[in-house]
């Protein structure tokens, strides 16, 4: 006879015997078994105490030790096999054709730091990098008056974008754009721009662990500084932007080669879960 709580700590001691690698919506072995056992017996995933003494049946124990030797084997972050993530608590569907929505600039929305940088609320709003459209979502959701733009450089990311503008009925007010960086949208002012760009150095994509190289690596390497994306969006951006307006920027662990590569800029580094150095706010004016 085992008990659901029971299953979670196999599978957890499972996981970390294996190897594997977290930061995909989980950080440790325990949450992500939690989330794997939950979501395989259609369980709330917010309620592990409420069902922590559930007696589970030999069918029961068998589907979610499949599905464990699966995370193992393929090494596939968890929100690939359950085709679901959270970011700040609201879901999103996820595949391979984008990567698993993370950022940091979600806190920042969450906890209201844009708002004192740009005076009044913004009506026009770009998720540069949308992947996934989470944080256009996020945006719509932070700024119910406001209209947003979501663009990317990949077609198959939008596709995933689509689907959450259409799952949180936000389709009139969220527009999806194909096209390399602000090129996607040409001549549109925007009174706040939000960017979780591919800024992962090439030293760092190399020793990327597994989970991390079965996402599209377009969404992760930002060349050999991590900067590549980033130089032409500075040189752009404040012509994208209208007055009083402001970028938000995610450089995760790229600090140091932000400065080099841009010495006179004069961010505002909002802080955030990973740090004080991982989200910068330009102003048009400092742009």
């Amino acid at each position: 006879m085992t008990t659901l709580i029971e299953l979670v700590e196999q599978c957890s001691a499972r996981l970390a015997a294996a190897g594997v690698s977290f930061g995909h919506g989980t950080t440790c072995a325990r949450d992500e078994a939690a989330w794997l056992v939950l979501w395989r017996l259609q369980l709330p995933l917010d309620d592990l105490d409420g069902v922590a003494l559930r007696v589970l049946s030999a069918d029961e124990v068998a589907r979610v030790q499949a599905l464990v030797d699966e995370r193992i084997a393929t090494r596939r972050p968890a929100a690939y096999l359950t085709g679901e993530a959270w970011l700040q608590g609201v879901p999103f569907s996820v595949d391979e054709r984008a990567i698993v929505p993370r950022s940091l600039i979600a806190e920042v929305l969450a906890e209201g730091l844009i708002d004192a940088w740009l005076g009044r609320e913004p009506a026009r709003v770009l998720d540069l990098c949308t992947g996934n459209g989470s944080l256009a979502v996020l945006a719509a959701m932070a700024w119910p008056e406001a209209r947003v733009d979501a663009a990317d450089l990949s077609a198959q990311a939008l596709e995933v974008a689509r689907l959450n503008v259409e799952r949180h009925g936000l389709g009139t007010r969220i527009a999806l754009f194909q096209g390399d960086g602000l090129a996607a949208v040409p001549g549109r002012r925007y009174d706040l721009i939000l960017c979780n760009p591919p800024y992962v150095n090439a030293g760092s994509m190399a020793a990327l662990p597994a989970e991390y190289r079965a996402e599209p690596a377009l969404a992760l390497a930002g060349g050999a500084d991590g900067m590549d994306f980033i130089r032409p969006l500075l040189a752009h951006a404040a012509a994208a932007l209208a007055p009083a307006g402001a970028l938000v920027l995610e450089i995760g662990h790229e600090r140091a080669h932000f400065e080099r590569a841009f010495p006179q800029a004069q961010p505002v580094w909002l802080p955030c879960s990973a740090g004080d150095d991982q989200v910068l706010l330009l102003t048009q004016e400092a742009l």
